[in-house]
């Protein structure tokens, strides 16, 4: 069975729509840590993080939001969030809250591999990285490799990045962790193409989009991608 991560991004309603995400086929969960210029965020998650900032959400309230989520579901719960956010905070003190919270890993988007090795997170490469890079990310990464599945940001595409096969064969021949692809995958269509390379599928801007409808309408489309993977 392939793993499905949801991405939602920490607010108030975020504890009820990770149930219904979680209730839908969701294996695994990554809370967005909202951060003022968020890189590699399309329109979607960067209106998302925007607006959750305005509604008062800095990393104590997010991390509050976490261990609310961790009351209510067992799959893993990842933070993903931006270095600035762990270096005005402390890192250690990020990684001990967070884990004293339920979070299982992190994903910090900017943060090189080659620093900060006291922060346990899941590596992210992409269609740029070269083979010693990808290699580097796999013998540090925590649980899995994330693939980038393209070369631009977050957000809903017409079709599958035509460079994720080629990024997936490299990724495997270099190491055997669990690969789980991101970045412009929307549709279960989609979710199924990525399935068929990939151990797992991260779907992002579309959860994002379904979760601003309420928890019904994101378990139904989650409970969609699921079917997709069967």
């Amino acid at each position: 069975m392939k793993t499905l991560v949801i991405y939602l991004v920490c607010e108030p309603e975020t504890p009820e729509l990770a149930e219904a995400a979680v209730d839908g086929g969701a294996d695994l969960i990554e809370l967005g840590f909202p951060f003022s210029d968020p890189l590699a965020e399309g329109p979607t998650i960067r209106l998302a993080s925007e607006r959750a900032l305005a509604r008062g959400m800095r990393t104590a309230q997010c991390i509050e939001c976490l261990a609310e989520v961790r009351r209510r579901v067992e799959v893993p719960l990842v933070p993903m969030t931006y270095a600035a956010i762990l270096e005005a905070y402390g890192y250690e003190r990020f990684v001990a809250d967070t884990r004293a919270a339920g979070a299982t890993s992190a994903i910090v988007v900017d943060l090189p591999v080659e620093e900060r090795r006291e922060v346990p997170r899941v590596q992210l490469v992409a269609p740029t990285s070269t083979d010693e890079r990808i290699a580097a990310c796999a013998t540090a990464t925590d649980g899995w490799l994330y693939l980038v599945s393209l070369t631009g940001t977050t957000g809903a595409r017409g079709e599958v990045s035509p460079a994720l096969a080629g990024l997936v064969e490299r990724t495997r021949a270099l190491t055997g962790v669990p690969l789980y692809a991101g970045f412009g995958i929307s549709t279960p269509a989609h979710a199924a193409t990525v399935a068929e390379l990939a151990d797992g599928v991260v779907v992002g801007s579309r959860a994002v989009q379904e979760a601003e409808k309420g928890p019904e309408a994101l378990r139904d489309y989650v409970a969609s991608l699921r079917a997709a993977l069967r």
